[in-house]
């Protein structure tokens, strides 16, 4: 047999130092099965895993929706399922997880991985949806309600990590950023149709950008110019602008890149419509005297679900509010520092109110 009838097998692309710096070649810690131990040093140095996401205050969350065998319980933004594996266990036996999620890619992985926990197959519901249509879904899938709920915000690290799917600047991707993928428009085409006075009230308005008017101006102008198309291009933009205004030496051209993100993804996902659905719809999701958990990760977020908690209070949807926001403790801030920036609200609904004096319309 002559050398050319040899197939050579394929070898994993070769990187640069003693550990791999892009995502594409984090194979061990994407990998958790094979390379658990791996994944473990990983964790024990205060990161996230390539392609997982680490729940932030689990314990604080438990704590207060206070999961029992046989409840109801109903997962909002299921992301990796690390909240839901643990209030899936908890309202076992007898009770239900159902959970949802507007990820395509990401959604059938974790529904497998809640499968494999081996409970019964019709304790758990999976759908894809976002979260401003889940009151349709609870009339039809529970209609009495959830005896928990919870909505983590934001976004996920998975979503965050992969270059691919936009979200990140330390990689370049394509400009993109939805969280799905087959609906609406990227980033590349949104900053086509969009006005400069429209971007920076986004900018201010979505990330509390302090150079808003200056940074929607050089965007769309490089954007009309070149046509931004990648991650690192428009981060290029932002920092180059940054250099120019010499910002004080405690806000990095990098912060400035993180809002700009922050306020792009925020606006092609329609995070704060489906955020504002969402907690009007909230009340006629719960039981009486159910609870729910909401974890926000900026102020955009944590001012509308603050005010939703007050005003339902005010009106009698709910007995209690939380009276102070909730932080991760420094242990685990330190331990998981993406965790640093989450604020932990939560509510009880009220016994009296119920789905004829609960108006989501209003």
């Amino acid at each position: 047999m002559t050398e050319s009838n040899f197939e050579k097998p394929l070898r994993r692309p070769r990187y640069r130092g003693a550990h791999p710096r892009q995502f594409d070649q984090k194979y061990k810690e994407r990998n958790p099965g094979k390379y658990a131990a791996e994944v473990e040093k990983v964790v024990a140095s205060g990161k996230t895993p390539a392609g997982t996401h680490r729940p932030i205050m689990v314990r604080e969350v438990m704590e207060f929706l206070a999961p029992q065998p046989g409840s109801i319980a109903l997962d909002c933004t299921l992301g990796f399922g690390g909240h839901a594996q643990e209030l899936f266990a908890r309202v076992q036996p007898g009770g239900k997880l159902i959970a949802i999620d507007a990820d395509p890619l990401e959604l059938p992985k974790t529904e497998a991985r809640l499968r494999s926990c081996g409970f019964p197959e019709n304790s758990l519901i999976v759908r894809r949806m976002n979260y401003a249509g889940v009151l349709q879904l609870m009339l039809s899938e529970q209609p009495d309600g959830a005896d928990v709920l919870l909505a983590d915000l934001g976004l996920s690290s998975m979503q965050m990590d992969n270059p691919a799917r936009g979200f990140t600047f330390k990689a370049d991707g394509p400009l993109d950023m939805r969280m799905n993928p087959a609906h609406g428009q990227p980033v590349s085409a949104f900053l086509s149709k969009i006005s400069e006075q429209k971007l920076a009230f986004l900018l201010k308005n979505n990330a509390d950008e302090p150079l808003a008017s200056t940074l929607a101006r050089s965007i769309l102008q490089a954007h009309n110019q070149t046509r931004l198309m990648t991650t690192s291009a428009l981060a290029a933009v932002v920092r180059q602008v940054m250099v120019l205004q010499s910002r004080r030496l405690s806000d990095t051209p990098d912060d400035a890149v993180r809002r700009v993100f922050q306020a792009l993804r925020i606006a092609v996902n329609d995070e704060f419509g489906s955020l504002d659905a969402f907690l009007k719809q909230l009340p006629n999701c719960l039981k009486p005297g159910g609870r729910v958990v909401i974890l926000s990760f900026h102020s955009g977020e944590d001012r509308r679900v603050k005010k939703a908690f007050k005003d339902g209070l005010r009106d009698g949807f709910y007995t209690s509010i939380s009276e102070d926001v909730v932080r991760p403790s420094m242990e685990e801030q330190r331990g998981n520092p993406r965790s640093c920036s989450a604020k932990l609200r939560g509510a009880v609904r009220s016994s009296n109110a119920t789905r004829s004096t609960i108006d989501p319309a209003k």
